[in-house]
Parts: C-alpha cells; structure tokens; sequence
C-alpha cells in the first residue's frame, strides 16, 4: 500500500485500487510575489515553469500541452520545498503544487502566493495493487469508517491546517524581523522557563509574542502588562513582584499555565491538553469551562478543541452565556489567540530547526508542543 498524499487519477485507476478519500484538494501555480502574475495556462509559457519529476502535476501539464503545444517546463528531481525555494530565488518564475502542500508552507515563503487553480479539486486516498487480495483495502476501508464516525479524520485535519490561514503577510513578516531584532534579548528566559516547568521554550516564546510582541513595557487599556502581559491579580497569584521584568514574568507565566494545565482533566490528550491550557490562559478557565458546557450540551466532544472551539463565541451571546456558570466573555478572543499562537511556534521551530527538505527527521511538533521529546519522522494527514 501506499500513503503519500495521492491523487486518484484515471491513469492510477488503471493498476492501482483506491481507498475512500481522505481529503479534496487542487493543484495549484505558485510565483513570486511582486512579479507579473500569471493568469492562466498559456501565460504559464512566459516564464520558467518547474515541476517534480514523476509528479500527477507532470501528469496534468501533459494533458494541457494537447491544448497548449507551446506549454513548457522542467521535470526535475526534487522536492515540493526546494521547488519553492527556487523560486523564492528567482531561479525559476513558477511551479505547481497541491492546495494541501501550499497550505502548509505558505507560511514560510510568505513572498510566495497562489496565481491560480490548475485543476479542479481531487480526491487524496491510500493506494493498494491490484495484484493481490483485497484483505488488506477493506482493512482500511473500516479503518476510514471509524475515523470518519468518530470524528479523528476531522481532528487530524484541523490539527494541521486548521490554523495555517490565521496570519497574514504583514504578520509574518513582522514576527521574523522580531525574531532577529528582539527574540535574542528575551530566549535565555525562555529556555530556562522552559526547564524549570516543562514547556518548549518555543511555545512560551510564540505566547509572549501574541502577548506582547516581545516588548517588555507593553501595556493594554485594561492594565495588563510586560511581556507575558499578566493581570496585576495573576501576577499576585504567581508571585511576580515586578510585571515588567521578564527574569520574573516568563517564569511566572510558565508556571502558572503549568498550573492551568494540571486542572485540565488527565484523559484529554495531546494536543487538546495544550490548545485548551492556551484558551484558559487567555480567556480564564472558568470561561474555558462554560464553552465545555455548551460544547457537550449540543453533542459535541468537550474534550476536544476541535469542538470546543466552535462553542466559546458563543458566549458572547446571551441565549448560551445565560446559560453557564460564569457568563458573558469574548469567546472569539481564544481562538484567535490559540490559533496565532500555534502559527507562530511552527514558525518558530521551522527557524531553529530548518526546513523539512534539509532534514531527514523533525520533531512532531504538532502534536505535544511540551518539553522536547526524541525526535520522531514528521506525521501529516497524508501519511495518517
């Protein structure tokens, strides 16, 4: 069998068997941005056009140079990513990759953007031979059931894009000038939080740079404030004497989302345990607790943040805030806040640890974002 982020093709069709889809998706043309965008398959013919070798995207440009006959491009033996950094190099002006692909990276090479849609959405599915008996596809037949019935595809699926779109140009671009300029005053901090409580010191960096931007004097209208921006009442809990000094903030941030996190309940796993330690971080646990409530009320599973997700704004809704312990709260606030920062501890590792195509292994960094384990082989939907 094979799972690689397949597409069902007719050409495939003919030796392959297919399992049910696991997820739709596009190919799409890449370019620079800045540079003439292309608009369609014949403007494809100005430039220089790369593809991986072997490739359904070579498959396609096949089929369309029958309509196009001065449609050209290079096969290459390479991957998606250093496609992308070619480009970005301006040694090359396109490529094309899948919607799912593109997702992903885009926040990497935010200079890259999409010019438009090659195909019309496709099916990914899990790949058997026809040569043998069909013992092992209707395995996976009931194995795609399962996780379909039981709402683990939806949560893998959200696990990996559900928060790729939440930053834009202007916020990436900001966050990596920071990175440079301000980061390196602030990581030993980060780092020895990170020992001392149990945290990546990544995702204690990513949460101060939603607080505050890393600047160490910020001050919201409500009065919180420093880098971890705390309430003057957290901070008295935590025992952080001085908000602005972030030998005593980050620490004290550390430890008190240690402390979140040991009242969310132990069956719920990683990465809900985290998603929703960040939620109550943000918007307090009583209020997490309420969107739980509510999330279990309508049939959905309070133990995921796939769902509970769905229920916090509506706690700015008196038919459901009414209804709960402790009553009206921003529940759009948490998730904005969650989903900030995940983008921006992927973008953190990515820059401590590099980009997947230079490494044979990286950490499975989505899954537990706690204290660094062994590095395992990276894990997408596309391999489940």
């Amino acid at each position: 069998m094979a799972a690689a982020g397949l597409t069902i093709t007719d050409v495939r069709k003919q030796y392959l068997r297919f399992s049910t889809p696991y997820q739709m998706i596009t190919e799409q043309v890449i370019y620079l941005g800045g540079t003439r965008r292309p608009r369609s398959v014949q403007d494809l013919q100005a430039g220089r056009l790369e593809v991986m070798a072997g490739s359904s995207h070579q498959r396609t440009l096949e089929v369309l140079k029958k309509r196009y006959p001065k449609l050209e491009w290079q096969a290459l033996d390479l991957d998606i990513e250093t496609l992308l950094q070619r480009i970005e190099a301006k040694q090359s002006n396109y490529t094309v990759t899948d919607s799912n692909q593109f997702a992903t990276l885009r926040r990497f090479y935010p200079r890259l953007k999409i010019a438009f849609d090659l195909t019309e959405p496709e099916p990914l599915a899990w790949a058997f031979s026809k040569n043998h008996d069909a013992t092992l596809y209707k395995e996976a037949e009931k194995f795609f059931q399962h996780i379909r019935q039981n709402r683990i595809l939806d949560q893998l699926l959200d696990q990996y894009y559900g928060h790729v779109d939440a930053l834009g140009y202007v916020d990436i671009f900001t966050f990596h000038r920071h990175v440079k300029e301000r980061l390196p005053k602030y990581r030993a901090y980060f780092e020895q939080a990170a020992r001392q409580f149990g945290w990546d010191w990544r995702l204690l960096a990513a949460i101060a740079y939603q607080e505050s931007h890393w600047n160490n004097n910020a001050k919201s209208p409500t009065g919180v404030r420093g880098i971890m921006m705390l309430t003057l009442q957290t901070a008295k809990h935590i025992r952080t004497k001085n908000r602005l000094d972030p030998k005593q903030s980050i620490p004290g941030a550390a430890r008190y989302l240690a402390q979140i996190k040991a009242r969310i309940p132990a069956r719920i796993a990683e990465p809900d345990r985290t998603w929703l330690t960040l939620a109550a971080y943000n918007i307090g646990f009583g209020h997490l607790e309420d969107a739980r409530v509510l999330t279990q009320s309508t049939g959905g599973n309070p133990d995921r943040w796939i769902d509970v997700k769905k229920h916090l704004p509506l706690l700015t809704q008196k038919k459901w805030y009414s209804k709960v312990k402790h009553g009206y709260a921003l529940g759009h606030e948490p998730v904005r806040y969650v989903e900030n920062v995940r983008n921006y501890y992927d973008l953190l590792v990515r820059l401590t640890d590099g980009p997947i195509s230079r490494k044979k292994q990286m950490p499975n960094r989505t899954t537990i974002p706690g204290r660094p384990k062994a590095k395992m082989p990276e894990t997408t939907p596309a391999a489940l």
